[in-house]
């Protein structure tokens, strides 16, 4: 079993409940809904011994995944449509995540793989191949103009 990181590590996690953190600072977001955002998940899961990285879940509404990255990794990648990311450079605004504790009641969000500490973000270019994968074939070779198929929000 993976060891979960101490709080203190990462000052980002709230001690209890849930708080909403600033992208592009701590982390960046890779938002997707539905059943293929569990799929992706769980090929994450097997392919990192059962422990990707950080991916939280809403537990109500579209059931979104967040997808936790290292700051500026969402951000330099393309991705297909229907993928929404949080960074730093999110247009037009900022943007934040709602980060629920590691215990407690956190509702309506939980987590769907907890970060550990061989895992504080997950790795980015896994994420990026899976993604492209489940939702849009090949990785395109150019970007457009915001760097993404499909535009940050």
């Amino acid at each position: 079993m993976k060891s979960e990181i101490p709080t203190a590590r990462l000052t980002w996690l709230p001690p209890t409940g849930h708080q909403l953190r600033k992208a592009g600072v701590h982390f960046d977001a890779v938002r997707i809904s539905g059943r293929k955002a569990e799929a992706i998940a769980a090929l994450l899961e097997q392919a990192q011994d059962g422990s990707p990285g950080p991916v939280i879940r809403e537990l109500t509404g579209y059931r979104w995944l967040y997808f936790l990255l290292p700051p500026g990794a969402a951000a330099a990648r393309a991705w297909p449509y229907g993928v929404q990311r949080y960074t730093a450079r999110t247009r037009g605004s900022v943007a934040y995540v709602g980060v629920p504790a590691l215990a407690g009641e956190t509702w309506p969000l939980g987590w769907r793989c907890v970060p550990t500490a061989e895992r504080e973000h997950l790795d980015a270019e896994l994420l990026h191949r899976t993604v492209w994968g489940e939702l849009g074939g090949v990785s395109p070779q150019a970007e457009g103009p915001y760097g993404a198929v499909s535009p940050e929000y």
